[in-house]
């Protein structure tokens, strides 16, 4: 069962007035464990920063990530709870939902949740806050060939 991570790196980089600063990106990746999740930034990251520092890691808890098409590259953490009329004590239950969305403020960042909603009625959109997270590795199914390994059976190789 996969989980969100969230990994935070940093780097040196010079800027235009031949300063050294420090930058620090955060990453959200879709991951079966913190290994799996640490091996996964780095090979996102390796390709377009050379030197770079991996010094936080930690589980995100997410129920729903949304991926708006053509949306902007700013994502907001918003908090849905979902009521419920519990029968036996008689009272109004809440359950607590994160989500996370790519929008361009967070007015539209709630009227995406609203629309991914649809037709449920009872929920309230309590938080809505803006992330600084950069990007967001979904889950990539591992190619065939590399799942089961490239084995063949001994006959056909011609070993006796």
């Amino acid at each position: 069962m996969s989980a969100w991570y969230q990994g935070k790196i940093r780097y040196q980089k010079v800027d235009e007035k031949d300063k050294t600063i420090k930058i620090t990106e955060v990453y959200l990746v879709d991951a079966v464990s913190y290994t799996d999740a640490e091996a996964r930034i780095y090979s996102t990251v390796a390709s377009n920063t050379p030197d770079f520092h991996l010094f936080g890691l930690s589980r995100m808890k997410l129920q729903e990530v949304y991926f708006v098409e053509d949306g902007a590259e700013t994502w907001f953490k918003v908090k849905v709870n979902f009521m419920s009329f519990d029968e036996k004590s008689q009272k109004e239950k809440r359950t607590p939902f994160n989500m996370l969305i790519n929008a361009e403020n967070p007015l539209e960042a709630y009227q995406l949740i609203s629309e991914r909603l649809g037709t449920v009625e009872d929920y309230q959109i309590t938080d809505i806050n803006i992330t600084n997270i950069l990007e967001v590795i979904p889950y990539e199914e591992v190619d065939e060939k590399l799942k089961h390994g490239n084995f063949r059976p001994l006959a056909e190789v011609g070993v006796n």
